[in-house]
């Protein structure tokens, strides 16, 4: 069965056209599928409208949320409430079109556990075209990120994907990410790109800075989550370099040049670079500990 997850806030005037469209697309597939629609606390008429759209359909289900949760979480609600052993994920204002459902799961019935898309000719504003350039260019380079657009909400994933990758919030834009890492077969296709058709986008640019945020987030994440003594100890090991260097200057200026110290201050500042330096290189040890104790476990 196909899971398509539909998140939704206040998307009362594009949720029975998208109703429409998918059932149409679905239909021509003669693929076995649910449709989720996860409200994540509209204060329209999203929900209302939808109920009178789809009526009886047995396909389609309706996840309520009393208030705003994020993207992010009401996807994991999504998931979890989700039958199909594929699951497909969507955004509501319509930019995304079902009809390219067909490419996904080409994609995925070829070998694939993750595909992603890649919006080609976008309709976004020129700032967020640009933060999603660098953001990628940055996943990319630093991180060695095979995705071309991995802020592409419109992906497919197999479910069983979910049992190994456990992500939390607004760090679910890097499903993909964690799922390269973790060593799954992933991979993309392009999608088209519509314009927005009711309503207005809700990326403004608190979410350009969260998202910001998230991205270093994920960055420490997945490059130091199960090594952090790579982390703490190399930064750690540049403070107390530091104070040492210090520490050696002013030790040799005693001995042989006979030069007074108490009256230093810099001899306090290199004692204290050395000792901040081999804390946070314990903190990674501590954190060594801590992961190597959790892998025991499972």
């Amino acid at each position: 069965m196909i899971s398509i997850l539909i998140p939704f806030y206040n998307e009362e005037e594009s949720l029975p056209l998208l109703y429409n469209q998918i059932v149409d697309t679905m239909v021509k597939l003669k693929r076995e599928y649910e449709i989720l629609y996860i409200d994540d606390g509209s204060t329209d008429k999203s929900v209302s409208k939808l109920k009178d759209c789809i009526q009886k359909d047995t396909h389609v289900h309706i996840i309520g949320n009393r208030k705003r949760l994020g993207k992010g979480e009401v996807l994991q609600k999504g998931i979890e409430k989700a039958l199909g052993d594929i699951i497909i994920f969507m955004d509501a204002d319509l930019q995304d079109d079902p009809s390219d459902i067909v490419y996904f799961l080409k994609k995925i019935d070829e070998g694939y556990d993750l595909i992603n898309g890649v919006r080609k000719k976008r309709k976004d504003s020129f700032i967020v075209k640009l933060y999603s350039y660098f953001a990628n260019a940055f996943l990319h380079t630093v991180m060695k990120s095979p995705f071309t657009d991995i802020n592409c909400g419109f992906k497919a994933i197999k479910k069983d994907v979910f049992k190994e990758i456990h992500l939390y919030a607004n760090n679910f834009r890097f499903l993909p990410l964690a799922a390269f890492y973790k060593g799954f077969k992933v991979g993309e296709v392009e999608v088209q790109n519509r314009d927005r058709i009711y309503g207005v986008s809700k990326y403004g640019w608190k979410k350009l800075y969260i998202g910001m945020m998230d991205t270093v987030t994920a960055y420490f994440i997945f490059q130091f989550a199960e090594k952090p003594l790579h982390f703490f100890g190399t930064v750690g090991l540049g403070f107390f370099g530091v104070g040492f260097i210090i520490s050696l200057y002013l030790t040799i200026e005693r001995i042989f040049f006979n030069v007074m110290l108490y009256r230093r201050p810099i001899l306090q500042l290199g004692i204290l670079l050395i000792i901040i330096g081999i804390q946070i290189a314990m903190t990674g040890i501590i954190g060594e500990l801590i992961v190597y104790l959790d892998k025991r476990k499972k």
